[in-house]
């Protein structure tokens, strides 16, 4: 099964993301906003129990940080996906890294860690021209408590929902 790792902000910045992805994100109603921790591995289902175990300890060994959401940016010219940008952050570069070590999930990632919250993606040229013009514009600002982690796992309609929650630096 195919599982993956997030954190979904607070519902001020969900709803912010979502009044873009509804419009702009083909991938609105298969999860809600969140930051990707750790992207899409497959696992199988006897092995998700060890890996909640070391997430717990993950968890643990964390304290809750806050992160900061500054301005809409782009990975073009790769792909035309416009996203929020959250600002470089020691806390959450360290918990990323943590969880690239747990066992039975992929060390590697596919792409660099670039922490971001998508509000539109796989749009034509023209419109992506115009709507990332016209964002980019915007003064974005947002400050969100991180004090919680998901393991998540993808169903055969390609949703995504969770399969546990872990609260940073709690026993």
């Amino acid at each position: 099964m195919k599982y993956g790792i997030a954190i979904f902000p607070s519902k001020k910045i969900q709803d912010f993301a979502n009044s873009y992805r509804k419009r702009y994100d083909p991938h609105y109603a298969l999860i809600t906003p969140h930051v990707t921790l750790k992207e899409g591995f497959e696992i199988a289902d006897d092995q998700v129990d060890d890996v909640a175990k070391d997430l717990v300890q993950v968890a643990k060994q964390t304290k809750p940080f806050s992160i900061n959401i500054s301005k809409v940016s782009t990975f073009s010219p790769v792909t035309n996906t416009i996203y929020l940008k959250i600002d470089p952050n020691e806390s959450l570069t360290s918990l990323h890294n943590q969880l690239n070590k747990v066992e039975a999930t992929p060390e590697k990632d596919t792409f660099q860690f670039v922490p971001h919250i998508t509000i539109a993606q796989k749009l034509s040229d023209d419109e992506y021209s115009d709507v990332y013009g016209s964002l980019r514009m915007m003064d974005v600002s947002f400050e969100d408590l991180v004090d919680r982690f998901q393991l998540l796992y993808q169903l055969d309609n390609g949703s995504w929902t969770v399969y546990e929650t872990f609260r940073l630096g709690e026993e």
